[in-house]
């Protein structure tokens, strides 16, 4: 049986680039993460391509999700990547560094506690707020309020999870942080009544 430890668990013929994963983490098979910050306990299903993001604790990844998908210069005369991997065409000595670093400044985020769906997009830049669900197949183009649920192209919200004030009160817990042997101790609260939860750590 799989169990996972502190050192992240690496699916196979998956790659990473410049990607930091935290403890408890896991990267399905056949992904490729560039430019990531994976937070502890978060996992990606099979083939996701993940770029430009952070991404928190706790979070639930889907198969086949895509988050920051690469942009073209749509304000140049082509479209074509020609322009700035000249290297790769024999175009020029040196790459567009300058479009590659606006690229990179353009970090989507995904917060604690999030489950994003089967097939969905996250366009760059976008927030994710804690607790969100994104649903499957759904391409989000702006930011999530956090337990918002959205489906949808392009996605709109659902329904909120909770009430404002359970909301209020899961962000002032921040249970995510909590370490892993006092996760362990509660782990029964944590899988039962929101609402006595949110009565017994609120304090």
């Amino acid at each position: 049986m799989k169990r996972l430890h502190e050192t992240p668990l690496i699916g196979e013929r998956s790659q990473l680039i410049e990607t930091k994963l935290g403890p408890f983490s896991e990267v399905g098979p056949y992904n490729t993460l560039e430019y990531v910050e994976l937070g502890d306990y978060s996992y990606t299903g099979p083939y996701c391509i993940v770029q430009h993001a952070r991404i928190g604790k706790f979070s639930n990844i889907a198969a086949m999700v895509r988050i920051g998908p690469t942009a073209h210069p749509v304000e140049r005369p082509t479209l074509h990547h020609i322009t700035y991997r000249r290297r790769l065409y024999g175009v020029g000595e040196k790459d567009d560094e300058a479009f590659f670093s606006w690229r990179r400044a353009q970090v989507a985020t995904i917060g604690h506690d999030t489950w994003i769906g089967h097939g969905a997009i996250i366009m760059p830049g976008v927030t994710v707020g804690n607790g969100a669900v994104v649903g499957s197949g759904a391409i989000v183009t702006r930011d999530v309020a956090p337990y918002t649920v959205v489906v949808g192209v392009p996605a709109r919200p659902l329904r909120m999870r909770f009430s404002e004030e359970i909301v209020e009160a899961l962000e002032r817990i921040r249970w995510w942080d909590w370490p892993h042997d006092r996760i362990r101790e509660r782990i029964d609260d944590l899988a039962g009544n929101v609402e006595t939860f949110v009565e017994r750590y609120d304090v």
